[in-house]
């Protein structure tokens, strides 16, 4: 019984000790000061923000997985005889990265499911990393103060097509050792300096003995690095920044509305983090993805027929197929037009141009004030309908892409459907551009129309003449309030004076941007509340 006490005495007095040295600690680094801040942080309740949580968390089933793939992978370019356990590859002659895949596949215990875990995962997680882009897009949340984020998140998602892409050619069969040869002749197609940039990756003419063995390391340590260390630094800057919220009453764009961090954040966020390990242990074990034993080991003199790539980089490989055959020889260099320009140049303008699109925005603006709102989609008819365009061209050049599978299965001329995409890439998106800012101008009226009358109740009125008319009943204060509340600038008033060009030019794309609108029937009083509410952040002196 003594011995019990004095152990329960230096109990206490151990956990007395533990108390004081964190009090101590924490007068030196104020630790729970920020813990508790960091608990009660604000995280938006809005399902379209959990986007970006199912990007991380695929993420992490992407480390988990991989991490066990590569205990068992070998990158090597050698070639050896195949005498495993899948009959059908016998005796074929293939490289040690294509067989340590199919003993990956068939005799290391969990290596199929993980391997089809870990494919479906990348999928997963490029294409959330997508559409989280897209709602940052769509709603304006790119807007100063987060203009840095944007920048970091479209780095992200270019890491992560990269990433992709390294790991898809890792096997070494005949459908990724394909991918690599059109890799290849994309880099040869650069002038002048192609030749050397091809020899300095392959080491060498195509295929080479290395690249395998570099990509690896690729991707299983440079890149996951770095993306590590971006991920670190959104998350931090999406601590710091806030979040964007919709327009709902108790919301300005002053103040971040939201659910706590603990525990109604961190519990709904774990059981996402669940479902989608759980969603991809199925996917892994039911559905088969890349079938590498179907292909067989890669051949320089062969291709496989049917060869799709993975869908992130699809549209490459339908600008490539859509592309007519254009060559030319200057001063000594042949430029192949057809490979330059789809695979090069029109990437390259591409992400530039999203990369810029925050400060053209705000050029055309002129707007540099914070923004904590979220823009509806339909209040912005250019924004959304420049949005779509890009949908519209990238879904093309992506089907397009498969224009021979679309060819036999049709039982149609795949000269005729090269042909309809070649028409549909540049005429979809400006068909998609029309459509879509109508339909927003079309909702931005049935907002007016709903603000003038009430919401339709349902019924049908008859008046004392014979007349019939739809019944209507008034809005609620929380619906009214988020159709009034929007952020929607005026046009550029036109300068009497003379003004340079490029103020013609901002003149005219905000002419462009923001003259086609619906105004909303409020009264000087609610116009003036809308101002309080969108009013930005005071400046810090």
């Amino acid at each position: 019984m003594l011995f019990r006490r004095r152990r329960e005495g230096a109990g206490q007095r151990a956990r007395a000790a533990a108390v004081t040295g964190f009090v101590v600690l924490d007068r030196r680094l104020p630790l729970a000061e920020a813990g508790r801040a960091l608990l009660r942080k604000a995280f938006p309740d809005h399902w379209s923000y959990l986007l970006g949580e199912l990007a991380l968390y695929s993420f992490v089933v992407l480390v988990l997985t991989g991490s066990y793939l590569a205990l068992f992978f070998d990158p090597g370019m050698a070639q050896s005889v195949y005498h495993g356990s899948y009959v059908p590859l016998r005796g074929l002659p293939m490289s040690q990265a294509y067989l340590s895949t199919l003993d990956l596949s068939f005799q290391v215990r969990g290596g199929l499911l993980i391997r089809q875990m870990h494919h479906w995962a990348a999928l997963v997680f490029v294409a959330a990393a997508a559409v989280h882009m897209l709602r940052v897009f769509f709603t304006g949340a790119f807007r100063r103060p987060r203009e840095a984020n944007w920048l970091v998140g479209m780095t992200l998602f270019l890491l992560a097509l990269f990433e992709g892409f390294c790991g898809y050619s890792l096997p070494d069969d005949l459908l990724s050792g394909t991918g690599m040869r059109t890799a290849n002749t994309i880099v040869l197609s650069i002038p002048v300096v192609g030749t050397y940039a091809s020899s300095l990756v392959w080491r060498g003419p195509f295929p080479g003995h290395v690249i395998l063995p570099r990509l690896y390391i690729v991707h299983v340590l440079f890149v996951p690095g770095l993306l590590i260390a971006l991920i670190t630094a959104h998350l931090v800057l999406v601590v710091y920044l806030k979040h964007t919220h919709w327009a709902e009453r108790g919301r300005t764009n002053r103040n971040a509305v939201g659910q706590p961090m603990f525990p109604q954040f961190v519990t709904k966020s774990t059981g996402l983090f669940l479902m989608l390990f759980g969603l991809l242990a199925v996917g892994g074990a039911l559905a088969q993805v890349n079938p590498v034993w179907n292909y067989g080991p890669y051949r320089a003199d062969q291709v496989a027929t049917d060869a799709q790539p993975d869908w992130y980089v699809g549209f490459l490989e339908g600008a490539l197929r859509v592309m007519p055959p254009w060559e030319t020889v200057l001063w000594g260099h042949t430029w192949m037009w057809n490979v330059l320009i789809p695979a090069v140049i029109l990437p390259g303008v591409l992400f530039t141009a999203l990369y810029l699109y925050p400060f053209l925005e705000k050029w055309v603006t002129v707007d540099s004030a914070e923004h904590h709102f979220s823009d509806r989609p339909r209040n912005r008819p250019t924004r959304t309908a420049l949005g779509v365009a890009g949908i519209v061209f990238y879904a093309v050049l992506l089907v397009a892409g498969g224009n021979d599978v679309v060819a036999y299965s049709f039982r149609v001329s795949i000269n005729t459907l090269t042909w309809i995409f070649r028409v549909g890439v540049v005429l979809g998106p400006v068909a998609a551009f029309m459509v879509t800012k109508r339909v927003c101008l079309a909702l931005q009226d049935h907002d007016r129309k709903t603000l003038a009358e009430g919401e339709e109740s349902g019924e049908v009125e008859q008046s004392a003449e014979g007349g019939l008319s739809e019944g209507h009943r008034p809005l609620s204060a929380r619906r009214g309030y988020r159709l009034m509340v929007r952020e929607v600038p005026l046009p550029l008033p036109a300068g009497e004076d003379p003004v340079s060009r490029r103020q013609r030019l901002r003149t005219a794309l905000s002419g462009w941007y923001y003259r086609d609108r619906v105004e909303l029937p409020v009264t000087p009083e609610q116009r003036r509340e809308i101002e309080e509410r969108t009013a930005a952040p005071a400046e810090p002196e």
